[in-house]
This record gives C-alpha cells, sequence and structure tokens, in this order.
C-alpha cells in the first residue's frame, strides 16, 4: 500500500552536507583551538602573576621572574665578580718558612776557640796547620714530631712549631750561653712536610708540592703537576683553603692575573673537566644543547649560536632565561619584602626567570651585559598570532575538504 504520508525530512543533499560538517567542525575547532602544538609557554602564561612592576614572586611554585635590563645585569656580574679567587682569598704576599709537624731539620752548632762544652782540637804547627777558629757539634738530623717539639745535645727538648729557623737558632744559642764559649747555631729546613698544597683532578701527576719562601701562585701548581689534560676552556679549577672554597673557569684564571693567587700551605686545588652549556629550545631557529667556553658568552652571542630568532615564529616580548640563581645575587633586583620564595635547593638556590623583552635598543645592550651560565634554559615562545594562524590554516584544509567532498556528493 502506497504510503499516504508526506516525506517531512527531505532528502539531504551534497552542499547540505557539507554545511553541516563544516559547522560541526568549527563548533569543534573553537573549543580545541587552544589544544594546538605549541614548542612551550606562552610569555603571558609565563609572566601572568607578574606583578605591575615586572616581577614577580610565585607563591606556589616559588619562581622569580625578573625583567631583564642593564642594571640587572650589572648586579649579577658584581655578583660573579664577588666570588672570583681574587675577591675570596685575596692575593697574600708569601707566607714565611714556618716548621710545622713531620718536618726534618740540620741543626748544626760551633762554639769559638776555646771550646768548653764540645772540646777542640790543638792545632799541630810542626804540620803548618791554622788554629781552629770554632769547634763543631755534630748532630743528626732531627724530624719535628707531632707535639712540635725536637730534641737538641746539651739544649733538650725545644719547641719549634710555627717558627723560623732563625728563631729556632736564637733559642738554641741563648740556651747553650754560659755552657758553650760564644756558641753560634745553623738551623736549616732540610724537608718540608707542612707548607704544601695538594693539587688533584684532571691534570697530568696528582701529588703535593711544596711551597718555598718565594711563594708559588695557582698556575705555578697547575704547571708543578704537569698542567691539564683537557682542552682549557672546558676545565674548572676549584680552590679550597679551610673552610673557603671557590671555583672558576681556567680560562678566566688565565686571561685575569689577579686570579692568579699566591698560595697558603694546606690549600687544596682540584682540576675538573667540565664542559660548560646551555639549552635552546621554543622559537629560535636550532633547538639543541650548545656548548661554550669557560671564559663565559653573553646572551647576544648565546642567541647567535642558534641562528637567532624565528622570524617567523618568535615573540620578540619572550625572551626567557631559566637559571637555579642563589638569593644573594638577586637581593638587588627584587624588592619582597623579606617574604621571598622559598630556596628550592639545600644549597639556597632558588629558581629565577630572566625576561628579556626586545622592544628597544636598551635591550640589545642588555643582552650584551648579560652574562650565559653552565645548566641556563633559554626559551624563546611563539608569538600569538603564530598559533591563530595555525589554527585557521587547519581550519581552512579542513572546511575545503569539506566542500570539496558535498560538491562531489551533488555531482552525482
Amino acid at each position: 500500500m502506497r504510503n499516504s504520508h508526506p516525506n517531512l525530512i527531505p532528502p539531504l543533499t551534497g552542499r547540505m552536507f557539507a554545511n553541516v560538517v563544516l559547522a560541526a567542525t568549527c563548533l569543534m575547532g573553537t573549543a580545541a583551538c587552544s589544544t594546538l602544538g605549541s614548542a612551550g609557554p606562552s610569555a603571558g602564561t609565563i609572566r601572568e602573576t607578574a606583578a605591575e612592576t615586572g616581577t614577580a614572586d610565585y607563591s606556589a611554585s616559588g619562581i622569580q621572574v625578573i625583567d631583564l635590563n642593564p642594571s640587572v645585569a650589572i648586579n649579577l656580574n658584581a655578583h660573579s665578580a664577588s666570588n672570583s679567587f681574587a675577591e675570596v682569598f685575596g692575593d697574600t704576599s708569601a707566607s714565611p718558612t714556618r716548621v710545622g709537624p713531620g718536618d726534618i731539620l740540620d741543626i748544626a752548632i760551633w762554639e769559638a776557640p776555646p771550646a768548653v762544652l764540645f772540646g777542640s782540637t790543638t792545632p799541630d804547627q810542626r804540620l803548618g796547620q791554622a788554629p781552629e777558629l770554632a769547634s763543631n757539634a755534630e748532630i743528626p738530623q732531627q724530624q719535628v714530631g707531632d707535639d712540635g717539639k725536637v730534641t737538641v745535645p746539651f739544649v733538650g727538648r725545644i719547641d719549634v712549631l710555627g717558627l723560623r729557623p732563625d728563631q729556632i737558632e736564637t733559642i738554641i744559642a741563648r740556651r747553650l750561653s754560659g755552657r758553650a764559649n760564644d756558641p753560634q747555631a745553623l738551623v736549616r729546613l732540610v724537608q718540608n712536610e707542612s707548607r704544601t698544597v695538594t693539587i688533584l683532578g684532571n691534570v697530568q701527576s696528582s701529588g703535593r708540592m711544596v711551597l718555598s719562601p718565594r711563594g708559588e701562585r695557582l698556575l705555578d701548581a697547575l704547571a708543578s703537576a704537569g698542567g691539564t689534560q683537557e682542552a682549557i676552556e672546558q676545565s674548572t679549577i676549584q680552590l679550597a683553603r679551610g673552610t673557603t672554597q671557590a671555583a672558576m673557569s681556567l680560562e678566566s684564571v688565565i686571561a685575569d692575573p689577579r686570579q692568579n693567587i699566591g698560595l697558603q700551605p694546606g690549600d687544596v686545588i682540584t682540576l675538573q673537566h667540565k664542559p660548560f652549556s646551555f639549552v635552546a629550545l621554543g622559537a629560535v631557529n636550532q633547538n639543541a644543547e650548545v656548548p661554550f667556553e669557560g671564559a663565559g658568552i653573553s646572551l647576544a652571542e648565546a642567541l647567535g649560536r642558534v641562528g637567532g630568532l624565528n622570524d617567523r615564529r618568535a615573540d620578540i616580548k619572550g625572551v626567557f632565561v631559566f637559571r637555579m640563581e642563589p638569593r644573594e645575587a638577586i637581593s638587588n633586583s627584587v624588592a619582597d619584602g623579606g617574604n621571598g620564595a622559598q630556596p628550592a635547593t639545600s644549597d639556597g638556590r632558588i629558581p629565577v626567570v630572566y625576561n628579556l623583552r626586545m622592544l628597544s635598543a636598551q635591550s640589545l645592550f642588555a643582552m650584551q651585559d648579560f652574562q650565559m651560565r653552565d645548566g641556563d634554559v633559554l626559551y624563546i615562545s611563539t608569538a600569538p598570532g603564530v598559533e591563530l594562524e595555525r589554527f585557521l590554516a587547519a581550519l581552512s584544509s579542513t572546511a575545503f575538504s569539506i566542500v570539496a567532498t558535498g560538491n562531489a556528493l551533488d555531482n552525482r
């Protein structure tokens, strides 16, 4: 039987199909436009909690965001200089030779004739011998004990710890006075075990070096150990003196004579093979880990080594350097009222993000003053319009495909 009811739903043509799918695609694309692939967070996301001054304290994550300008770069460079060998240890002059435990002394005593204590030999005038001027006492070499004392015949135990050889001579002569005839003493330090520095690490020959009275310097110690086994620009030298220690690149020490400081007894020198590098990410022409010399490079040089900013994607207001920084390094750049972020590491370092906005010539000078450090992450955010452009391109491609499909259905 023929259906008497009219067809209330018209047949779906290809064009109608295309319009329906296109509308659905636009709705889904609008909801999903924020999920398109990205090289990392946008500049706005990183700075979203920043204060109006350009400095933000992320109370939840403990991250400091600092606008990078010439003043900030100068403060950071001043802090780095304060950690140099010349500032931390100073360049002390050569210390006088003093006796310590384990040292070996050669002691000689003379007595003027007529010898009373040590005796004398009568000259034989028939053999043409000249009269003796003095009698010499042969004393075995003495090693300074743990108590800092040595034993001298007719003198007894002498406390020589921390004394110079000439001071020991005076003590011996004074104690023999009245017992020997015009006694004279000569003390020579044969083996110095207390005035040494230790050289370790990536050198040709680790060991101890005895300090002479002339005063050896840092590079003298490295030369005595045969020098470094690796390239100079990839070597770091660490100096420990008591409870104080500091480290610098070997290349920086060689380049700046002030850092070639004088050594002190007990110093420990460690040479390490430590290539420096930073990581470049985001809208740069080359994402990579980039090595650099121990003497350091500026932010401008770092951008140059990765081919600069990608001019089709980069946000010129979104140049960021991520770094773990000692709190004192940024104390002059962050005004947080004493409520700064909590240290993120056991040694008191906190996460810091330096933001450079390349909008003026001043920013280019800041790039030249700002020094990169080992382990820095250089990140360039993507410009906001790039995501929109990518979304519109994807949407346009999808729309054209749908329309083409609809036209094909109409032409059947």
